[in-house]
């Protein structure tokens, strides 16, 4: 018996902005797929209430990979796909196996011979690469740097230089909360003519996204505590 396909379906990245981040093949797909494979079944439910989903979700089976059944075994997922049916992957936000754990289920999804289609929609890694102004042929997404202040700052520096030394986009994120000891680190660690991008809550109405050098982001630090954010340094 063919296997179903395994659909990768993005989700928003902010409230109230799924017009800006869905296409009609996407809503097409949503609505013909019973099953998902989700990282939080509730952000899930109402995505796909907001991006117009017509079948009752009494009738959809949702099962949940997130932090809290990180434990349970992903073979279990998989008995729809491997009877034919078709099933749908989201993330909590953004798109699936990009810094997600949704990675673990796409590569599963390869070893079994399944069909593995991505969808269009919103990453705010490469929206934040586009707008950047930096070198988009070449560049590197580090996830989280270190916790610990030496070791952050030993880091950040370490990227400024391969930047420098390679002419190659860095890119990283931190935890909405430490958002601004990060940026305090930045700015104190990178040299004055380096360029820092900052995007924060893209694609919603609070959006903010500007390139400067390091010595012009000192003159005016903005305010980033819990807000989703994205940091990009370049220096040719």
């Amino acid at each position: 018996m063919p296997t179903g396909t395994l659909f990768l379906i993005p989700v928003p990245l902010a409230e109230n902005v799924s017009a800006k981040s869905f296409t009609p093949y996407l809503v097409e797909t949503i609505n013909y797929i019973k099953e998902y494979i989700v990282e939080n079944s509730k952000t899930a439910r109402k995505f796909l209430k907001e991006a117009g989903l017509k079948t009752p979700q009494s009738e959809l089976i949702v099962h949940d990979y997130g932090k809290h059944n990180r434990d349970s075994d992903i073979k279990e997922f998989f008995a729809g796909l491997l009877a034919g049916q078709d099933v749908g992957l989201m993330s909590e936000a953004g798109c699936p196996g990009v810094a997600d754990p949704g990675s673990e289920i796409v590569a599963y999804a390869h070893k079994r011979g399944i069909k593995v289609v991505p969808l269009v929609g919103p990453s705010s890694i490469l929206l934040a690469l586009m707008a950047s102004g930096f070198n988009g042929q070449s560049f590197t997404f580090h996830g989280y740097l270190p916790i610990d202040k030496l070791q952050r700052a030993s880091k950040i520096k370490e990227l400024e230089a391969h930047a420098e030394r390679h002419s190659q986009t860095q890119i990283f994120i931190e935890t909405p909360f430490r958002n601004n000891p990060m940026l305090e680190e930045i700015l104190k660690s990178c040299k004055p003519d380096t360029r820092l991008c900052i995007a924060c809550d893209l694609t919603s109405q609070e959006e903010f996204l500007q390139t400067k050098t390091i010595k012009d982001w000192k003159a005016k630090v903005p305010e980033l505590h819990k807000r989703p954010a994205i940091f990009l340094i370049f220096k040719r």
